[in-house]
């Protein structure tokens, strides 16, 4: 699709992040990538609205545990997230794709939604950019045989409840691979103690 054919007045209006547009191309607010034209990696022009859930709890020995997919794009591990459907709210995308990605279904939970921030995706460009909207919630205290039984589906090769005490803890205990470049300095922000 040729981008200066698209409704960019609308979708400046609904942005997230305020975004530019010059000469019918959309402009990434945050950062210059090194694809200056298209769209890179990703499927669609200018902002993806996403939303990305973190879910945790915590052991009887005091230790946090919290709830990742490995991407099955071989982009390693991540939140459970994904885009923001048309009608629905960030909230309610996290816990849809909470649900799709590892089964784990938590109807009264208690969502804490964050403002939207830019995702330092490397399949960006200059012209097509991903923000996201991190919903995060605790489910308490639990033994360490009896966490909520999650098993992956969907775009998600593996799920599985890893300790992350800190954000070094994590990358310690992840079972393979690493974080997916994107969610890093999420993860950094929110898994540092000064956040809590």
């Amino acid at each position: 699709m040729d981008p200066a054919l698209i409704d960019w007045t609308t979708r400046q209006a609904h942005a997230a992040i305020p975004f530019s547009v010059i000469d019918g191309r959309p402009v990434n607010p945050c950062q210059q990538t090194t694809v200056r034209y298209g769209r890179n990696e990703l499927g669609h022009w200018g902002e993806q609205l996403c939303a990305d859930a973190l879910v945790s709890l915590t052991d009887t020995s005091g230790h946090r545990w919290i709830l990742l997919i490995e991407r099955a794009d071989g982009h390693g591990w991540a939140l459970p997230g994904g885009y923001v459907d048309t009608g629905e709210t960030p909230g309610h995308a996290a816990a849809r794709e909470l649900a799709e990605e590892t089964g784990l279904t938590i109807p009264h939970a208690t969502w804490a939604i964050e403002p939207p921030r830019y995702v330092p995706d490397p399949r960006a460009s200059d012209e097509a950019w991903m923000v996201t909207v991190l919903a995060r919630t605790h489910l308490g205290t639990y033994p360490a045989d009896a966490f909520p039984a999650i098993a992956h589906a969907d775009d998600a090769a593996q799920a599985a409840w890893v300790r992350a005490d800190t954000y070094d803890a994590l990358t310690t205990h992840l079972p393979c691979c690493d974080i997916f470049a994107a969610h890093r300095p999420l993860l950094t922000s929110a898994l540092n103690p000064a956040n809590h």
